[in-house]
């Protein structure tokens, strides 16, 4: 088959809970082929066997069903459904808890939903993102020295969306913003002599003055003075990284990076600091 050859597939994710691992999962795997066209249809908390069966019916080749049902009664009916009409079942994190289970010499739970359950991790990522929201943008600066993390850099340089995706992995971020010719903010420098962890964020100011034109029109202040200025914005990278370099602070380039690589380079740095 030429790669250039266009093929279309669909997906059908079937999910005994929210569907989120199942759909980072398929997303992850489509995009390792350029030159399909994927079609995504997701079933979310399905545990009957009614609706499996509902599900099945309705499924049009080309198709490929994959699943993260943890209950084997379950799996088994969607299997024997779908080898009926011709269509193949995966399970997606089979092979990896079958590993485990050979390992450990013990069964998995068959329970759906436990990634999700309420306990004391849950209520901690809860806490996390309050403090990221609670912290944005420099709002109590005061309080910065509670914070696992601080990230720092000039205006729309994704502090805000990392610190929440942090949030959302646990981690306390907050985020402070440098702004040309204004001093640091005193709680940021002293949460920094008192050991807390900065990370700066720079952005190359081409991307930067794209980015902030954008938000000028969103916000319809097209006239804003200076803030999407390419002059200007190169004054501000430029001062941000002397900042980062005078304190010694780790700079990670988000111009190319999404909010997700950009977290992770994030924890990479927290995790360094403790190894």
């Amino acid at each position: 088959m030429a790669l250039t050859e266009q093929k279309r597939l669909t997906l059908h994710l079937i999910s005994d809970s929210t569907g989120n691992t199942l759909a980072s999962a398929a997303r992850a795997t489509a995009v390792r082929f350029e030159f399909a066209d994927f079609t995504t249809e997701e079933n979310a908390f399905v545990r009957t066997r009614e609706h499996i069966s509902h599900i099945v019916e309705q499924i049009c080749q080309p198709a490929l069903i994959l699943h993260t049902l943890s209950d084997a009664t379950l799996q088994d009916h969607l299997t024997n459904l779908a080898m009926q009409r011709g269509i193949e079942a995966v399970g997606v994190l089979d092979t990896t808890v079958q590993a485990m289970a050979r390992h450990l010499g013990a069964p998995a739970r068959s329970q759906p939903g436990q990634q999700h359950r309420v306990d004391h991790n849950y209520n901690e990522r809860i806490a996390a993102l309050d403090f990221a929201m609670a912290h944005d943008d420099g709002v109590d600066p005061d309080r910065l020295l509670a914070a696992d993390v601080i990230v720092v850099g000039v205006s729309r340089s994704s502090k805000t969306p990392t610190c929440i995706y942090l949030g959302y992995q646990g981690v306390r971020a907050a985020n402070v913003p440098l702004v040309l010719d204004v001093p640091a903010p005193p709680g940021l420098l002293a949460a920094m002599e008192a050991g807390v962890p900065v990370v700066g964020l720079v952005v190359s100011p081409g991307r930067l003055a794209q980015v902030r034109a954008h938000r000028l029109v969103a916000l319809d202040r097209g006239g804003t003075q200076g803030y999407a200025d390419i002059d200007t914005i190169r004054s501000e990278v430029a001062e941000a990284r002397l900042f980062f370099e005078r304190h010694d602070i780790p700079v990670i380039d988000v111009s190319r990076r999404s909010i997700e690589e950009t977290a992770a380079a994030i924890l990479v740095e927290l995790r360094k600091r403790t190894s």
